[in-house]
């Protein structure tokens, strides 16, 4: 836990609205070891939760009007609680699209005062979106004692995402931040939304990011491109098997069966998300037999297929991937995230991390004029309350 982001959100909090917090939720991001786009394509991934997160403050108030402040925007909205409209500030998008959910699933939120910050790096395919719905959804949860279980709560952040925000993204960013467990990543079946844990145990090696500092959003234009991709594969492909729903339903031989009905972008798009969900298991089964080294290849081959079938890498994240590559403390290494820039994720010998962090650091400055940034990543737990008054 950030401690002093903690202390510093509760004296603003109180400074600003003069009251203290009745609550104090931490929020995490997430890591992903393997399956990138396969959860909206109802298939399996394997994130956990991380030590970087968000943290909200909130008490109700008798005011009006409610209010949320944002410490790293510097910027505040007001707003009907019992009425969200679409703000001009993106970030409080997400958090207003919670609040429609909430008033969907039959629940009055009354007016509420709040203030976040976080140390989640923008921009770094982290998820901080999904853990401000995440962390919201809980805050009100427990504020207002409305019963709702994470799982629903997790379905609620996707739902905020979808219909406020314009992402049509998946469950796995909501579900990791709300179902993590320290030192566990979990295999989810975004599908059934059943889950299990594996103990990550990487003995000489840690779990390193390297963010590009190239920024990307989930909400352009080509993650939606891609998942309309992905449908257009499953439509094709349903009207000889009706029992196809999604790409989850379709093995590589029945893929290939109807390659010559299909685009080649279409094809491409599809076998990466049927091979990756392959390797989203086999890495599990590695994990369990503690084979890390055959981790890192398949961290390897994810990359190259991200490459040159899903075609949602950059210049900057192939770099970083093949100069690692080169490293022989460095057992795996991909792109994490949406795409199109954030962080690449690489399994590297603790007691050479450093050496390695400034050797990439200098190339990638050298190649790209960008500064490089690291970060080290702790698997951490699931949302939680950090601090909680008296209900009123």
């Amino acid at each position: 836990m950030n401690t002093t982001l903690v202390n510093n959100l509760r004296n603003i909090f109180k400074e600003t609205y003069r009251v203290e917090p009745q609550i104090i939720v931490r929020s995490p991001g997430r890591i992903n070891i393997i399956g990138e786009h396969t959860d909206y394509n109802n298939g399996f991934v394997l994130p956990a939760a991380i030590d970087k997160g968000i943290y909200i403050a909130i008490a109700l108030t008798d005011s009006d009007q409610s209010e949320i402040i944002s410490l790293d925007m510097n910027e505040s909205v007001k707003f009907q609680a019992d009425h969200p409209v679409k703000s001009e500030k993106h970030w409080a998008n997400y958090i207003l699209g919670v609040l429609e959910q909430f008033q969907i699933e039959g629940h009055h939120i009354p007016p509420f005062k709040m203030a976040f910050g976080g140390d989640i790096p923008i921009g770094a395919g982290l998820s901080s979106s999904a853990a401000l719905e995440c962390g919201v959804g809980l805050a009100l949860n427990n504020l207002l004692d409305l019963g709702i279980d994470r799982i629903k709560l997790a379905l609620i952040g996707q739902a905020a995402e979808h219909k406020f925000v314009g992402v049509n993204c998946g469950i796995m960013d909501q579900f990791a931040s709300l179902m993590g467990k320290q030192n566990q990543v979990m295999l989810l079946d975004c599908q059934s939304l059943s889950h299990q844990y594996f103990p990550f145990s990487s003995g000489d090696y840690s779990l390193v990011l390297l963010n590009s500092n190239v920024s990307h959003s989930l909400a352009s234009s080509q993650y939606n491109i891609r998942r309309s991709q992905c449908e257009e594969g499953v439509a094709t492909i349903a009207k000889k098997y009706t029992d196809v729903k999604s790409l989850r339903d379709v093995s590589l031989s029945i893929l290939i069966e109807n390659e010559k009905k299909l685009s080649q972008v279409v094809f491409k798009r599809c076998k990466y998300i049927i091979e990756e969900n392959q390797r989203v298991n086999t890495v599990c089964k590695a994990l369990v037999n503690s084979q890390l080294v055959e981790v890192g290849n398949i961290l390897y081959t994810a990359h190259h297929a991200m490459k040159t079938e899903y075609e949602i890498t950059c210049p900057e994240i192939d770099f970083l991937v093949d100069y690692s590559s080169e490293d022989s403390d460095v057992l795996g290494s991909r792109m994490m995230g949406g795409g199109f820039g954030g962080c690449t994720i690489n399994l590297v010998r603790t007691d050479a991390a450093s050496q390695w962090i400034d050797s990439c650091g200098i190339a990638y400055k050298n190649k790209f004029k960008k500064e490089l940034t690291p970060i080290m990543i702790a698997i951490s737990d699931g949302v939680n309350l950090v601090s909680q008054a008296t209900l009123r």
